[in-house]
């Protein structure tokens, strides 16, 4: 009698091992990071031409231009406006910029692109739109930025916020 190998006899053994499928990713791709205050952020993927860790000195103050507004960036030789995004949303902690990189994010739409300096960056990650919420306990002055947020731990009262690049790169507040 001649055996069958176990893979065509479908035998006892288990034919897929658990912990070497991969799950594929649910929602969309997005980009996670802080702002000074803590409060931690995503932004889709798609909306993002590049994240930089820059020397402070590679942004060039400009006089009289607004508080929330570092200065201006040469990105591959295109002049760009670069952010404190904490300050953007109305946030009263000022970035650090004494130290010796800042988290840059570029975000863009058509020929627009804008700098979003953050505290920091903590990573890639696939996140499900359909189960966004509405914001909760947000300043007046987020508000009109966010498109919703994710409860990721109930008890902590932490969440994740989603922001709209597409408000922000419209906004008055670049006008100063």
């Amino acid at each position: 009698m001649v055996s069958k190998p176990d893979f065509l006899s479908g035998g006892s053994q288990d034919h897929f091992r658990p912990e070497l499928q991969v799950e594929s990713p649910e929602g969309e791709l997005h980009l996670r990071f802080y702002i000074p205050s803590h409060q931690e952020f995503a932004l889709p993927a798609t909306g993002i031409r590049e994240v930089m860790e820059l020397s402070p000195d590679r942004i060039t103050p400009i006089p009289n231009a607004s508080p929330l507004l570092l200065g201006t960036l040469n990105l591959r030789g295109r002049v760009i406006w670069v952010a404190d995004l904490g300050q953007f949303l109305g946030e009263a902690t000022a970035l650090n910029t004494d130290r010796a990189e800042i988290p840059v994010i570029a975000i863009e739409d058509q020929d627009t692109i804008v700098g979003l300096a953050v505290d920091e960056i903590g990573g890639m990650d696939w996140l499900d739109v359909q189960n966004l919420m509405l914001p909760t306990h947000v300043l007046d002055t987020m508000a009109p930025f966010l498109r919703g947020e994710w409860l990721l731990d109930a008890k902590k009262n932490q969440c994740l916020r989603l922001l709209d690049q597409m408000a922000i790169l419209r906004s008055a507040r670049w006008a100063g």
